[in-house]
């Protein structure tokens, strides 16, 4: 008999209403076995309460049938008697129609809560997870697990996850294996270990760290309780990552990760106008290097023809490494404790293309002014400006993340002032020393 033929006074619902009060975790197994129709009649003949703790203790897999059967009202009452973690995440799993449905008919206080809770912070994985999950309790057969994926009308399916009886991650089942197994074998008897996991509350960072060190395609979401609540599949971390490296690209030349191709004109020049201004001070401590060596520029006016290469090509080399630095902070490659390794493997590359841009360049000097002395200083200062380019390109983005600064905001900045002042310094420096090669024969 349905629901709408039975009271409360009836004896088989009292015998229900003690049986699911007392064994919510044996009953939640029956359930399970049983045909949803089958299970939810017998679940709305009880209390919202007595249902709650039922429903709380079957998979997803099982649950998300039975509760979209419930009727609006009876749905809501459920949710606001369950745990609220187990609660948000089974109506994460509805529909958007359902959602608002089912909040309508809550008072104004739970559904604020609901609403609220169904949002998480900016950046986290819980923003970027799936709430679109497949999971059964482990002690589920093949044949049962295969009539539920059917019910469920699942497109796409990779990778089915078994719970534990208090429904927290157990471990998980490749379909292939599902396809080619016995019907009769439990779902624990094909598993394997979950390889690794993630919080809803964990930062893109650390979905990050996760991605790299393990190279899996689906990364399973949980709770505090460890209750499966999402998961992200591979389209959604690549396109983590591919944001993650499109906006420090944006902000490492000073424009803002809000803004967009379309952005207004004058949205562009507030977020732009203030990085620029920065760049403009960095230019004028440039300027005073210059301004330093005033009297060698004057008596060696081929020098001031020849500063723009000296700044230019440490500038393009100190680009080159914070990239590459930038890069391997973001994909998490490398990590603060690799400071050491990054600058030396910089330093030496720094050197070795210093050594092959000094040849080119010196061998250009000296056809155009026939100095071997002018040749030779800017031979010297391609080697010095891009070995301090490459160390100030690897350790810039590390030390300002190091002292809790956004490297993809405030790299370029501090390493044009480095190139600049290293090309011009150790460029002039290198001239005012040898100065006396340059005197004319």
């Amino acid at each position: 008999m349905t629901a709408n033929h039975l009271s409360l006074d009836d004896p088989l619902t009292r015998l229900n209403r003690a049986f699911l009060l007392n064994h919510p975790r044996t009953a939640a197994r029956s359930l399970e076995s049983s045909a949803p129709d089958d299970a939810t009649d017998i679940l709305r003949q009880q209390e919202p309460f007595i249902a709650a703790r039922v429903l709380e203790r079957i998979s997803p897999g099982t649950l998300d049938i039975i509760f979209r059967l419930f009727p609006s009202e009876f749905a809501a009452a459920v949710l606001m008697s369950m745990e609220a973690s187990t609660a948000v995440a089974l109506l994460s799993r509805q529909s958007e129609e359902l959602q608002k449905l089912h909040l309508a008919h809550m008072n104004d206080v739970s559904a604020a809560e609901f609403r609220s809770l169904l949002d998480y912070p900016e950046n986290s994985v819980g923003q970027m997870m799936s709430t679109q999950i497949v999971a059964f309790n482990k002690n589920t057969t093949v044949e049962q697990a295969i009539a539920r994926l059917r019910q469920l009308s699942v497109e796409t399916i990779h990778h089915l996850f078994l719970l534990d009886d208090e429904v927290r991650l157990d471990s998980e089942v490749e379909i292939k294996k599902l396809a080619l197994a016995e019907s009769t074998q439990t779902l624990t008897s094909i598993s394997k270990p979950i390889v690794t996991f993630v919080n809803a509350m964990d930062s893109k960072d650390e979905l990050m760290d996760k991605i790299d060190k393990f190279h899996i395609d689906v990364l399973p979401v949980v709770d505090l309780n460890l209750q499966l609540v999402g998961v992200v599949r591979s389209q959604g971390l690549m396109n983590a990552m591919r944001e993650d490296i499109v906006t420090d690209m944006q902000t490492m030349v000073g424009a803002s990760k809000d803004e967009r191709a379309l952005s207004s004109s004058w949205f562009a020049v507030r977020k732009r106008l203030p990085w620029l201004q920065i760049n403009l001070l960095t230019a004028f401590l440039a300027a005073a290097v210059v301004g330093l060596f005033e009297d060698t520029i004057s008596r060696f006016t081929a020098l001031a023809i020849l500063l723009p290469i000296a700044a230019g090509q440490s500038g393009n080399a100190g680009a080159q490494a914070l990239a590459v630095t930038m890069r391997g902070l973001t994909l998490r490659e490398i990590t603060m404790g690799h400071w050491f390794r990054v600058m030396m493997k910089e330093l030496r590359t720094g050197f070795i293309n210093g050594l092959g841009i000094a040849v080119t360049c010196s061998a250009g000097v000296y056809l155009w002014s026939r100095s071997l002395g002018l040749a030779l200083v800017m031979a010297l200062s391609m080697i010095i400006s891009m070995t301090i380019a490459g160390i100030a390109g690897a350790l810039v983005p590390i030390l300002l993340k190091r002292f809790g600064l956004d490297p993809a905001q405030s790299s370029s900045i501090v390493l044009t002032t480095i190139t600049d002042v290293a090309g011009l310094m150790s460029f002039l420096g290198i001239a005012t020393l040898l100065s006396q090669l340059l005197e004319a024969p």
